[in-house]
């Protein structure tokens, strides 16, 4: 499985979003540290869910984290958030 469709599940799964875009944007940092052929090294991801609306920018970053998990997120280099209610 892509690692672009494994963040899509966790993230479904754990918050259940009603906005919620996951794109690999690695071919755009060709050339720069944590770059790799095959991609899948830099994300984008917009989420927007009701779970985010009580937390803090801090405490939604690390739910997603956490819900991403840590053999996941050590596979990639970049993961740009941007995370709503």
């Amino acid at each position: 499985m892509r690692i672009c469709d494994e963040i899509e599940a966790k993230l479904q799964s754990a918050f259940h979003p009603h906005i919620l875009e996951v794109d690999d944007d690695s071919e755009s940092h060709r050339g720069h540290s944590g770059w790799r052929e095959g991609g899948e090294t830099h994300f984008n991801v917009i989420i927007r869910a009701p779970a985010f609306a009580d937390m803090s920018r801090l405490e939604r970053h690390r739910a997603v984290h956490a819900a991403l998990g840590p053999q996941l997120v050590t596979r990639i280099h970049a993961l740009a958030l941007d995370i709503g209610a």
